[in-house]
Parts: structure tokens; C-alpha cells; sequence
């Protein structure tokens, strides 16, 4: 009687496989997910395009330099307006040292050109 339950129970159990397995939808293969990188483009045959990607990178490269002139420039001039501020507090009323006047005149025109470099190239 053991022997009839357990075959039994396998035809059940195959028949449920046999009915389920079908019903599960079949998938494609996976595609390789796309690669992310930024600095890899795919090849350019048109020399258009070519011009174009090439002018975007060097404005691209130009407006870092610019950046990065700014911030040098920003901190020579902080550093410039706080000796500026030291020398005065150390002179008096009556006395204006010379080392003033060219600091004054060294932080016009470094914001000067901070100005025009915040401008842009236009």
C-alpha cells in the first residue's frame, strides 16, 4: 500500500511540474548591461561631428582653467586684503606708508581681473 501512495504521489507531483514549468515565461538571455564610463564614446565617423566634440572638450578644459585661476586669484586676494588691513591697523593717523598704497593698488587690479575672468571669455 506504501508503494501505491508513493507513486501515486509522484504521477501527482509530475504532473503538477509538467503544468507549472510551461506556465513560467521563458527569458532571453541577458543582455551585458551597457558600459558607463564618461570618458568613452562611441566612434565619430562624420568630421562634423569630429569638430564639434573637439571644440566642446577644449571649452570644456578652458572653463576648468578658468575656474581654477579664479580660486588662486580669489585667495591672493584675500590674503592681499588682510595684510592690507594689518598695515593700517599698525599705522597711525597722521602717517600712510607707501606698502599701503601698493597693496591698494595690487588688490585693484587683481579684482579686477577676477572680474573679467568671472565674465568668461565673451
Amino acid at each position: 500500500m506504501r508503494s501505491k501512495f508513493v507513486r501515486s504521489s509522484f504521477c501527482v507531483l509530475f504532473l503538477l511540474c509538467a503544468l507549472v514549468i510551461p506556465a513560467i515565461p521563458q527569458q532571453s538571455p541577458a543582455a551585458p548591461p551597457p558600459r558607463r564610463g564618461g570618458s568613452i564614446t562611441p566612434p565619430i565617423t562624420d568630421p562634423d561631428e569630429t569638430r564639434d566634440r573637439l571644440a566642446h572638450d577644449l571649452e570644456k578644459k578652458a572653463a576648468k582653467e578658468r575656474v581654477a585661476a579664479l580660486k588662486s586669484d580669489t585667495d591672493k586676494l584675500l590674503k592681499l586684503s588682510v595684510e592690507l588691513k594689518q598695515y593700517v591697523d599698525k599705522s597711525d593717523e597722521n602717517v600712510l606708508s607707501l606698502d599701503v598704497i601698493r597693496r591698494a593698488d595690487e588688490i585693484e587690479k587683481l579684482a579686477r581681473s577676477v572680474k573679467d575672468k568671472m565674465k568668461g571669455p565673451n
